[in-house]
């Protein structure tokens, strides 16, 4: 069976996903102040895989690859594919990380996409029994 042919290379691919994430770190959104002006506030994104290639990348009018094809490259055998779906990973992954980090946003994500987890600092402390006029007493 042959594969369908994918109308963007791999070298365009990671290009578009910079642009990408300069949108991502350039986002703004409109909030509203206490004299009634609405001011424009930065707001950056969370990259992800699946916004960018069937969102993203066909509103920009640009051919774009499904995930099964982003998936079969990076599972291939074509290092050129594995090596941009790998630093197109790592680019988003950075960003998310940074924006989880920095501005507390997108704590789920973090823990499903990324797998952070939350540590918790447990104490364990032994009480040893004293002895008052012949009594224990904890």
């Amino acid at each position: 069976m042959a594969t369908p042919k994918t109308k963007i290379s791999a070298s365009e691919l990671e290009e578009l996903s910079y642009i990408y994430v300069d949108e991502c770190l350039e986002n703004k959104r409109e909030n509203p102040t206490a004299s009634g002006k609405v001011v424009l506030i930065k707001d950056r994104h969370i990259p992800t895989i699946d916004y960018f290639l069937r969102i993203w990348i066909p509103k920009k009018h640009k051919h774009t690859i499904c995930r099964t094809t982003y998936y079969n490259w990076l599972n291939g055998s074509n290092e050129e594919k594995l090596n941009t779906i790998k630093n197109i990973e790592g680019l988003f992954n950075s960003l998310a990380v940074d924006i989880v980090a920095n501005e507390g946003k997108g704590i789920f994500f973090a823990k499903n996409k990324l797998n952070m987890t939350d540590r918790q600092q447990i104490e364990q402390v032994e009480f040893k029994p004293i002895q008052i006029l012949g009594m224990e007493i904890l």
